[in-house]
């Protein structure tokens, strides 16, 4: 690593933000969490508004922060602003992921889930939660001392801490969740409910729609997994290090991932796809396979079992 001092004008960043790049992720993040805004009222969704699109806010000011510093290189307060936003924003796309399966546990049958539904999102959400707050207050300390040219080896080992609490919680809900399908799909409750002689599992057949919803679930955890490893390996570098001061790795490892995470939900959005009544050919499928008359109200709900 090179020890002659930063240029004054990339002091901060260790570049210049490319200003087409931040117009272009300021405008799809922006066009995202407008529609989010349109399809959450739409649905009467309101649990989207403190879940997608804030996060599609935070991300917003992040790279609109990052288009001021293009066009005010030696100003601090758009690099702290856009340090702060751009670690915290895909926290609450997660938590909307973690909503959205314990709604489905709900449909599919709590008998499958290690824990009940209302406890799954719990968890998580707290867990999320949690490393939000440890982020920012990590990012808030880093951000003013990169600017004040102390060292931020503080604020960097506190961000690091709630990124891997983040992806931690990540791979943990993506293994309870591979879990509950696992054991859905192959009519495998857990013990506990079969020592208690309650009901089988009903086996109610996935629709086109949920498995739509699925596999946008899993593409947006997908996503919010490649950043947190992306994010992971570049506070362990520092904030001085070749990968923190390498442009492309930001715009594509991070950036990219949360663009195609949030729009994921744009195009497998929950209302539609859990929520509203299937069509009556898929409804009558539906009743086809599973010997049962079609639910006619909301989609997919099934009794739930256990807590």
């Amino acid at each position: 690593m090179s020890t002659k001092p930063p240029r004054p004008d990339t002091a901060f960043y260790g570049y210049i933000p490319t200003e087409s790049t931040c117009i272009i992720f300021v405008a799809l993040f922006s066009i995202s969490t407008i529609v989010h805004a349109g399809q959450a009222t739409k649905h009467r969704l309101w649990w989207l508004f403190p879940t997608a699109i804030f996060g599609g806010l935070l991300e917003m000011a992040g790279w609109g922060s990052r288009l001021w510093s293009s066009l005010s290189v030696r100003d601090k307060n758009p690099f702290e602003i856009q340090l702060i936003t751009t670690l915290c924003g895909p926290t609450p796309l997660a938590a909307a992921n973690f909503t959205m399966l314990g709604a489905i546990i709900i449909r599919l049958g709590a008998q499958f889930s290690r824990v009940g539904p209302k406890k799954y999102t719990a968890i998580f959400l707290s867990s999320d939660i949690f490393s939000l707050f440890v982020q920012g207050i990590g990012g808030g300390i880093a951000a003013h001392a990169v600017t004040t040219g102390k060292s931020a080896q503080l604020g960097q080992h506190i961000m690091l801490t709630g990124i891997v609490l983040q992806l931690v919680t990540i791979v943990g809900y993506i293994l309870c969740a591979a879990e509950f399908l696992y054991r859905y799909f192959h009519a495998r409750p857990l013990a506990k409910y079969v020592h208690e002689r309650l009901p089988p599992p009903l086996n109610t057949p996935l629709t086109r729609r949920m498995k739509l919803l699925l596999l946008g679930m899993a593409l947006n955890m997908l996503f919010l997994l490649i950043r947190a490893i992306y994010r992971v390996v570049e506070l362990s570098d520092g904030f001085r290090g070749r990968i923190a001061r390498t442009e492309v790795y930001f715009t594509v490892l991070d950036g990219a991932m949360i663009v195609l995470a949030i729009f994921s939900f744009n195009f497998a959005h929950p209302g539609p796809l859990m929520y509203n009544a299937p069509p009556a050919g898929e409804a009558l499928e539906m009743q086809m396979r599973s010997g049962r008359p079609a639910d006619s109200g909301k989609f997919g709900v099934v009794a739930s079992v256990g807590g």
